[in-house]
């Protein structure tokens, strides 16, 4: 009885990590956007990543991993690590903060998170890593179909037009980015553990960040920033990023990208009632129905119908 409990209580811990991650990044949404109506998109983007880092390496200093002096990465780990950190928070970091510069975080918080596991299927039925079966296929189209809808609906929303529908296209780049971070998140794991990897990864997007938002950085009258949005900047540096990123890491561990994407869709529904609470946002008719059909299309195409089955090694 007790082994069983044990080993019932080592299969869901990682779901509730991850579901942990999506509540923080579904509520870091309507945070960021209130930051960005205040401050250029480069410099948010670094104030989020940066106190990530810093609070990432306090925690890998203070934790086992940082003293475990014979568990030392290699220089391969710290270069894959790095590499993922350029993709995964550089770049989508530049693309996701642009785009909520221009479009309401309502619409980022339905489009990264539901296309992010859409496009990491694709790929992974593109390099045969996983099997082509019908419901797969129909879902990708019916998620391809509603994000069609979702785009068109976005010029007549209202504070819709052209920048928030560059806005929401910056969001579906930043996607793109994002299932490619989680593909690499399994090859950067190996042989290094999750809060060393997290955290090397979260530095090495930070400083590039920082190199490129030190112009506008210089620019911005920082006496004139209210105290509510650094409020803002210490809860996304902490919950969404810090914390968030090491339990997203430490999920892949434990259950590999597909069944770790599928937890995705959380995210639109914390940041879609966040977004209408604080923000007070919503979507048109037309954006409505293309995000239904989108999220249906996704979760058929990420689960076939049913939920992956965990991996077998995922409790040890």
């Amino acid at each position: 009885m007790a082994g069983t409990m044990t080993a019932g209580t080592v299969g869901t811990r990682p779901y509730l990590l991850l579901a942990t991650t999506m509540l923080l990044w579904g509520s870091g949404f309507s945070s960021s956007k209130v930051i960005v109506d205040h401050l250029p998109h480069s410099v948010v983007a670094v104030l989020r990543f940066g106190g990530g880092a810093l609070a990432l390496l306090v925690a890998l200093r203070l934790s086992r991993e940082g003293a475990a002096a014979h568990r030392r990465s290699s220089r391969r780990d710290w270069a894959r690590a790095a590499g993922a950190g350029v993709l995964g928070v550089f770049v989508y970091n530049l693309l996701f903060f642009w785009g909520l510069s221009l479009a309401p975080a309502i619409d980022g918080s339905t489009i990264v998170p539901v296309m992010s596991p859409v496009l990491t299927t694709a790929f992974l039925l593109l390099a045969r890593q996983e099997k082509a079966s019908a419901a797969r296929v129909a879902g990708l189209a019916c998620g391809a179909a509603g994000a069609v809808i979702f785009f068109v609906g976005s010029g007549g929303a209202a504070g819709g037009g052209q920048a928030r529908l560059a806005g929401d296209l910056l969001f579906l780049l930043s996607a793109g980015c994002w299932a490619g971070f989680t593909l690499l998140g399994r090859r950067v794991l190996v042989g290094i553990e999750p809060l060393r990897a997290t955290t090397y990864a979260t530095v090495s997007g930070a400083v590039l960040l920082a190199v490129y938002s030190a112009p506008a950085a210089v620019e911005v009258a920082w006496q004139d920033v209210p105290g509510h949005v650094w409020l803002n900047v210490v809860f996304v540096a902490l919950g969404p990023t810090a914390v968030a990123n090491l339990l997203y890491y430490r999920g892949i561990h434990a259950v590999g990208p597909a069944s770790a994407s599928i937890m995705m869709f959380l995210v639109p529904v914390v940041g879609t009632a966040c977004s209408g609470l604080f923000l007070g946002e919503s979507f048109g008719a037309v954006q409505g129905v293309g995000a239904a059909v989108l999220l249906v299309g996704a979760v058929l195409a990420v689960t076939q119908g049913g939920i992956p089955k965990r991996r077998r090694d995922a409790a040890s």
